[in-house]
């Protein structure tokens, strides 16, 4: 897995940098076939903004959270990002399933 994190009006402190590695890992725990995880970070007055786009085999994310704290909207979008990992896995399993029952059904 490759995790790019940039920076727009805010500078990325290792501390940082350390939140959003350890809030990722729980995406790889999910589904381990995360290929690339690009996180951006930006301040504008008292937003701030989180935003990260995921690719996966198969298909790409795409979250993005505002909060006045910048490790809340890194909490908020590791949630939702969680969510939609779930659901994209929930969907390949439940396509392989109906893939496999098919099968059956031909060959009988």
């Amino acid at each position: 897995m490759q995790l790019n994190i940039t920076g727009h009006h805010i500078e990325i402190t290792p501390s940082m940098s350390n939140y959003i590695k350890e809030k990722t890992k729980r995406l790889t725990r999910h589904f381990d076939q995360v290929l690339n995880i690009n996180v951006i970070l930006e301040v504008q007055k008292l937003e701030h903004k989180a935003e990260a786009s995921i690719l996966v085999s198969g298909n790409q994310l795409f979250a993005e959270s505002v909060d006045e704290d910048m490790y809340a909207a890194i909490d908020s979008l590791a949630d939702k990002l969680d969510r939609q990992v779930l659901k994209h896995k929930e969907k390949i399993t439940r396509k392989h399933r109906q893939e496999g029952s098919h099968r059956n059904i031909i060959a009988e």
